[in-house]
């Protein structure tokens, strides 16, 4: 999986960037097992793939509250 940009992410809908967070949790799982197994090469894809799981998910929580400022105003 490629990496987005933080600025990419603010500019698309919440549905895609929940596609792409189910993306990279899949992906994630995947290279757990293959840590545990010892198949994993590059260990450092997990440390990048959690801080874009965590960078997905704030965009998602900004986008909420944000729409929900809209709603009160």
């Amino acid at each position: 999986m490629k990496s987005v940009k933080p600025s990419e992410l603010r500019n698309m809908k919440p549905g895609e960037i929940e596609t792409k967070l189910s993306d990279a949790r899949e992906e994630l799982m995947k290279l757990r097992f293959q840590q545990v197994t010892g198949q994993l090469t590059d260990t450092s894809r997990l440390r990048i793939l959690k801080r874009e799981i965590a960078r997905m998910q704030t965009i998602l929580k900004e986008q909420s509250k944000a729409e929900v400022v809209e709603g009160e105003a």
